[in-house]
């Protein structure tokens, strides 16, 4: 081995070396956040919250190194890969020791430990989510892809027990504090992200050992309405226009009517949109297939009101097919805001993200 070589590996070996002592910080950091938690220890959440600069000069003196070593080494090929996941995988490794400075927070600011329900809620998942973290770091330094697509999937347990824990909050209501309730809800979805950052680690492993990156995401979502004349396709259409790479969309009814209301499709035609080839559609999607929408839409009000509330919220979409407007306004929000001139009417829309298992909401 010659001189370059020696030094190469020794550059690569240091920045690995790095990257698993902050890997240990993080998972030390979210332990005593969670422990804090659970004991009511408020020395230890604010000693874990204090914590978080090491971890963040950690971070950036990796981001560094890899820089560094990129201008020296001028890499190609696997050492490249090696320092672009490297890169992104302390950068995931960061928001999780933020995500334990929250829950620190959280633990020096309860006004008392979470009772037997919750704290059983809050032990599961920090386990799961701890076991999640713990092997895809595994597999991240060790370069294991097998381990690396086996760990992902436990996300979905993750997710599970999120739903569960936040059945045991609503559940808490009357019982604790608002801000109590609050703070709780603020820690189940921290430790759901550790899932996710750990997800992230995981890819980053497939990405340096073989060069596979993640498939791009792409949204599937559905629009409901009483007959599916009304929003629910106007909505389906608008979208396949404005935003064809971004999604799959469907619109559906429980009871279809046999046609679309003449008025929908008249103005959706002198808006430049073509509905031919569409018809009213019944439901049929199971619990099971509804894990694979993110987003349900609910529509239950008559037609004139539906096209007076979509001609005022998606104007800007329309005007943007034409080029006189650059951007779009939101069709919906979750809380049925739109622009100033769209007030809550009785024809608004209802778009809830499921999260993988959601359900539709009846009317």
């Amino acid at each position: 081995m010659n001189h370059y070589e020696q030094r190469l590996e020794h550059d690569e070996q240091d920045i690995r070396e790095r990257t698993e002592t902050v890997a240990a910080l993080v998972k030390e950091a979210l332990k005593n956040a969670v422990h804090a938690l659970l004991t009511g220890n408020r020395t230890l959440a604010n000693l874990t919250v204090l914590g978080d600069g090491e971890i963040n000069r950690e971070v950036r003196a990796i981001d560094r190194d890899c820089h560094h070593f990129i201008v020296r080494h001028l890499p190609s090929a696997g050492h490249l890969r090696m320092m672009s996941a490297t890169i992104r995988s302390v950068i995931a490794l960061e928001r999780i020791g933020d995500y334990a400075v929250s829950i620190g927070r959280v633990a020096a600011r309860l006004s008392a430990p979470p009772e037997q329900r919750l704290a059983a809620a809050v032990g599961a998942m920090a386990e799961e989510s701890g076991e999640m973290l713990e092997r895809a770091i595994q597999a991240l330094l060790e370069r294991n892809v097998e381990q690396a697509k086996a760990i992902m999937v436990m996300a979905d347990q993750v997710e599970r027990l999120r739903v569960g824990a936040l059945d045991d909050l609503t559940a808490a209501q009357g019982q604790l504090p608002i801000a109590d309730l609050f703070a709780m809800f603020v820690v189940f979805s921290m430790l759901e992200r550790v899932s996710d950052q750990a997800k992230n680690l995981c890819e980053e492993a497939v990405f340096e050992a073989t060069g596979q990156t993640k498939e791009k995401k792409v949204y599937r979502i559905l629009f409901l309405d009483r007959e599916n004349t009304g929003l629910a396709p106007m909505a389906e259409a608008i979208a396949r226009a404005n935003f064809p790479a971004s999604g799959e969309y469907e619109s559906a009814a429980l009871t279809p009517a046999p046609e679309f209301d003449p008025e929908m499709v008249a103005f959706m035609s002198s808006r430049g949109i073509d509905l031919a080839g569409m018809a009213p559609r019944q439901y049929d999607k199971v619990p099971l297939e509804l894990a694979d929408y993110h987003i349900h839409a609910q529509r239950l009000a008559r037609t004139a009101d539906a096209v007076d509330r979509v001609a005022r919220l998606s104007g800007s979409l329309f005007r943007r097919r034409t080029g006189r407007f650059p951007t779009p306004a939101p069709l919906v929000a979750d809380d049925g805001a739109g622009p100033p001139d769209a007030g809550r009417a009785p024809g608004s829309v209802d778009v809830r993200s499921t999260g993988g298992g959601g359900g539709v909401a009846e009317a």
